[in-house]
């Protein structure tokens, strides 16, 4: 029984803990599928994007191309005037372009398209025209938004380099994009409440961002940790999750570097909106399994504790048994001994020489009993008390059961003050002989008896051995022989023994 306890709660253990561990695992999986399939679905969606934004700047730069003939036609206001209509006539290919102007070698506006303000502006300190003048590339460049003037929307600049018949910087040929037509699709796009798609250059400069805020505009992310470690090692595409240097909200990026221009598209989500539906999810299954884990937890206690309430009534039964084990023994030796004396009593006595007188006579060998009487016992109790003639009659029982030293020999108290001794395999020299030796220790204890002639407590035995016996009354004989043989020496004047 208490091994199927410890079995039920190894087993209520392990299951406990097995779902348990199943469970935090399947959520753990779950939670690592969700963030698999968010950052899949957001690098497709900055593909898409960076196709867009490529395209857009792809335009843009067939349109600048257009211009730059008048690197070989010259500027003759002729030229200017039919270059100017052939734009026109091109930018309502390209709704993000808002305009396109050349600035010449000083910085000053040459062609004007959808201007109000016809004055030239001084373009000279601006990023597109510092990079131009300082980099012989024909290469496009892309700067970030700006105004052209106060008050007027944020534009994207495309530009590229113009140059003279002998290589030397003559201006540079601009196109101008409206961000807020620039962004119109990012609008389409769900990206939840705390989501960003941001179009930065490849060293960092920050040119556009959905939702827009008008602080992060030219921001230059280059100095940023997340940036060194995430943007400048990426190939052409990756993800990471960290939180964001701009708002400080954690989310989770996917990034794609374009194929022609040196931009890197970001899609950006929040991590804690995304995975709300992972987390619902994983609450509603937590609490399912804990219920679950509840009822079997709450059936198996009470299997436990049913089991338990058994193996304490098994053992209540055992230590039961065992008592009454233990009292059947205490009744048996209680049965079996004279309770003053602690000798084994009449019925034992009578058990004992029954079997060995049988053992006698299948052996054919012989048995020899001796009986003893203490001499003037009932003077001793007159004289000392009742209590001293039991305290005496223990001693001399003690002194008899000492000395008496083979296995199958037996003490008894046959009555009164009489003590019978089973002799097996005993001759009748031998059993007279031990009970000459037991007078000695009976003398040798010198117990005062002032009503004996003695003066001290003796005791007289009679010896009796039969052999072979045939007699249906050997019993009797063998008894009464030795009580006669005790007869004889109380009548030759006691403290003697007779056979």
């Amino acid at each position: 029984m208490k091994r199927d306890l410890r079995l039920a709660k190894l087993l209520l253990l392990t299951v406990v803990v097995s779902v348990s561990c199943a469970t935090i695992w399947q959520i753990w999986a779950t939670r690592q599928r969700t963030l698999n399939e968010i950052n899949t679905n957001s690098l497709n969606l900055a593909q898409a994007l960076s196709t867009y934004a490529e395209g857009i700047f792809s335009q843009s730069a067939m349109l600048l191309s257009v211009v730059e003939n008048l690197e070989s036609e010259g500027r003759a206001p002729r030229n200017l005037q039919r270059m100017q209509s052939l734009v026109s006539h091109r930018e309502g290919l390209l709704d993000q372009l808002d305009s396109v102007f050349i600035v010449d070698a000083r910085g000053h506006r040459l062609m004007p398209t959808h201007s109000e303000d016809p004055r030239l502006t001084d373009s000279s300190k601006n990023a597109y025209f510092v990079h131009h003048r300082d980099n012989a590339t024909h290469d496009i460049f892309i700067s970030s938004a700006a105004r052209s003037r106060p008050g007027s929307e944020w534009e994207l600049t495309v530009s590229r380099r113009l140059q003279d018949s002998d290589g030397n910087f003559a201006g540079v040929v601009v196109a101008t994009l409206d961000i807020g037509d620039f962004l119109q699709p990012f609008g389409a796009i769900d990206i939840g409440k705390s989501g960003a798609i941001s179009l930065t250059t490849t060293d960092g400069q920050l040119l556009l961002r959905y939702p827009s805020r008008v602080e992060d505009i030219g921001r230059n992310l280059s100095g940023s940790p997340n940036f060194r470690r995430y943007y400048s090692e990426i190939a052409t595409r990756g993800t990471a999750s960290f939180r964001s240097q701009l708002d400080g909200t954690h989310r989770l990026y996917a990034f794609r570097k374009g194929d022609h221009y040196p931009i890197v598209t970001t899609v950006a989500l929040g991590r804690d909106e995304m995975l709300s539906a992972w987390r619902h999810q994983s609450l509603l299954t937590l609490c399912v399994v804990v219920a679950l884990l509840a009822a079997v937890t709450t059936a198996g206690l009470r299997l436990i504790v049913n089991i338990n309430g058994r193996v304490s009534a098994e053992s209540s039964l055992v230590a039961a048994r065992e008592e009454l084990l233990q009292a059947n023994r205490r009744l048996e030796v209680l049965a079996s001994q004279d309770s003053l004396t602690g000798l084994a009593n009449r019925r034992v006595f009578e058990q004992a020489l029954e079997l060995e007188a049988r053992r006698a006579e299948r052996e054919n060998t012989p048995l020899s009993l001796l009986l003893f009487d203490l001499d003037y016992f009932k003077r001793f109790n007159d004289t000392y008390g009742h209590v001293a003639g039991d305290q005496c009659l223990k001693i001399v029982s003690d002194t008899l059961a000492y000395n008496v030293h083979r296995p199958g020999d037996l003490v008894a108290r046959y009555g009164g003050e009489e003590l019978a001794i089973i002799l097996p395999h005993t001759e009748l020299k031998g059993a007279c002989e031990l009970a000459n030796a037991l007078l000695d220790r009976i003398r040798s204890l010198n117990i005062p008896h002032s009503a004996s002639p003695h003066g001290r407590v003796t005791a007289s035995a009679g010896a009796a051995t039969l052999n072979g016996m045939n007699s249906p009354n050997w019993k009797l004989q063998l008894i009464e022989a030795a009580d006669r043989s005790l007869y004889k020496a109380k009548e030759s004047g006691r403290d003697k023994a007779m056979g």
